[in-house]
């Protein structure tokens, strides 16, 4: 299993400075109003890679179901949380109105953060 996140926590940190590139230079000359929130994303995007990467690095001394699920939760928190932010910065750059329930997506990718990081702290408490 640790092989996996080995796997997800590098190939997203690699896309996260493709990201941050393209949020710096190409979406800061068409757009520069998206670029805070595009960068939030990638901010995000980038610490949640590393946790991936911790993940993998820790479960084979903490090989729980709480540290499968903390990796679990950061891989679902960088999809929906950077995920609709890159949607909507670039949605906004577009000139798109009306972005329906988007929104609400953000702060369940939190949320998934949140109980990642809960289960990464359950795993490494238990005996």
């Amino acid at each position: 299993m640790h092989k996996l996140y080995f796997t997800l926590g590098s190939v997203l940190a690699g896309l996260g400075v493709i990201l941050g590139a393209f949020g710096a230079h190409g979406l800061k000359t068409a757009a520069p109003e998206s670029v805070p929130t595009f960068q939030t994303g990638v901010q995000y995007q980038m610490y949640h890679a590393f946790a991936l990467l911790i993940v993998g690095i820790l479960f084979e001394k903490f090989p729980f179901k709480s540290m499968n699920w903390a990796g679990v939760c950061f891989l679902i928190g960088i999809l929906l949380f950077s995920g609709s932010l890159y949607a909507l910065s670039l949605l906004k750059a577009t000139g798109k109105v009306g972005l329906g329930g988007l929104g609400i997506i953000t702060p369940v990718g939190g949320l998934f953060f949140v109980v990642g990081w809960i289960c990464f702290v359950m795993a490494l408490l238990k005996k």
